[in-house]
């Protein structure tokens, strides 16, 4: 059954909600990392949360007009009207008050969701109209969705990510720099609301595949994950859209082979794994690269003092130490040092001799003060100025065995 929904055998109607899934992991993560480059990530779950008076109510209003309550567009048309009145207060109170925009979220975050439940309850009341299963928009639910639902979310999550790609690059200029961007003739304000705006719809069209309590997941997570794999913005947005594409494809795809699980929370459990996996294994920023570069540094920092200890007769104590210099071929096991060792310890002690007499000179002081002990001389300072060291400090000295 996996493999079937994953090939998109599983019947038309399951493969047009895969790619439609697909296509809003794609916008969510492109459009999520904005928002996170910006560090306005906490805007996405006060959107969120502010869509849910405004599918009540357009319940209610479609209900009042003889409807049955549940027209997709409609739900859709009014959550984005409660969540585009949540975003404009959030701005307001952020603009002519003393609170931070963070407090302001929180003030609308809750305050909207609060007023969404109380409409839900009553709506449970209602005589008329199908309350069964608008609970669904709080966590997602596609079984039994109808042909003109998917469709519905494909077309919007094609047109996001149509959308998140026309405006990539003014988006990206003003998430790292807002005033360079205003002197080079961006509208840091408008772009600023057509990234809420992008948020806005795959919010809106996300409410039936993850619900507005997981779609901020859906915003957050991939970027997280995709700026372990990159330090370039555009590279990070391309790899976010990716995750996010994967994790809505492959969650839905689980979810259509086992009916009895939530679209929803798989997608995101999904991503958090794609997250988990690019937290341990990423090249630049994982833990284990991390583990490796500070291992290797350990491994070099423990070479130079055995060596400085070889130069200037001392017993290596630390057996590590001694371990590393005798798999090196510096040094025996029992501490003797090798030719090569006796070499490359005269050499050290020579480093050291050097750097000791820059800091006495005022023209070498600044590159002294940058000298970590294991980056070789002949990377910060000249051939002429070492040649200028070795006059002052004399002709080396040989390490005895």
């Amino acid at each position: 059954m996996l493999w079937e929904a994953l090939t998109l055998q599983a019947g038309y109607n399951a493969a047009l909600v895969a790619v439609g899934a697909g296509l809003l992991g794609t916008a969510a993560g492109a459009a999520g990392t904005f928002l996170f480059l910006r560090k306005r990530a906490l805007v996405s779950d006060a959107i969120s949360h502010a869509t849910l008076p405004g599918v009540a109510l357009a319940f209610m209003v479609m209900v009042a007009f003889g409807g049955d309550g549940r027209w997709l567009p409609g739900l859709l048309l009014g959550s984005a009207l409660s969540a585009g009145l949540g975003l404009l207060a959030v701005q307001w109170i952020s603009d002519r008050t003393r609170l931070n925009e963070d407090a302001a979220i929180g003030a609308i975050l809750s305050s909207f969701f609060g007023l969404g439940v109380v409409l839900l309850t009553v709506i449970q009341t209602m005589s008329s109209g199908r309350q069964a299963g608008i609970e669904d928009f709080l966590l997602g639910a596609t079984a039994g969705m109808l042909m003109s639902e998917a469709t519905t979310i494909a077309v919007g999550g094609g047109l996001a990510v149509a959308a998140t790609l026309l405006l990539r690059r003014p988006m990206t200029v003003v998430a790292f720099d807002p005033g360079y961007a205003a002197a080079s003739g961006i509208d840091v304000r408008r772009i600023d609301l057509a990234t809420m705006a992008l948020v806005l719809a795959v919010t809106i069209i996300g409410l039936k595949v993850v619900g507005l309590i997981l779609i901020v997941a859906l915003l957050i997570i991939p970027p997280v994950a995709a700026r372990f794999w990159s330090e370039r913005a555009g590279h990070v947005a391309t790899i976010a859209g990716v995750i996010g594409g994967v994790s809505g494809y492959l969650g839905a795809a689980i979810s259509a082979s086992a009916p009895d699980l939530p679209t929803g929370p798989i997608v995101v459990l999904v991503a958090f794994a794609v997250f988990c996996l690019s937290l341990a294994f990423a090249p630049g920023r994982g833990v284990l690269a991390a583990f490796l570069r500070h291992r290797r540094f350990q491994r070099r920092v423990h070479l130079r003092q055995g060596l400085l200890a070889l130069a200037q007769g001392q017993p290596v104590l630390e057996r590590y130490t001694l371990r590393l210099l005798a798999r090196a071929g510096l040094a025996r096991g029992d501490g003797v040092p090798t030719e090569a060792g006796r070499a490359q310890a005269a050499r050290a002690l020579r480093d050291e001799a050097r750097w000791s007499e820059a800091r006495k000179l005022h023209a070498h002081e600044t590159a002294a003060g940058r000298y970590d002990g294991l980056t070789p001389i002949e990377a910060v300072l000249t051939p002429d100025e070492i040649r200028e060291l070795d006059r002052r400090i004399g002709a080396p000295h040989a390490v005895t065995p």
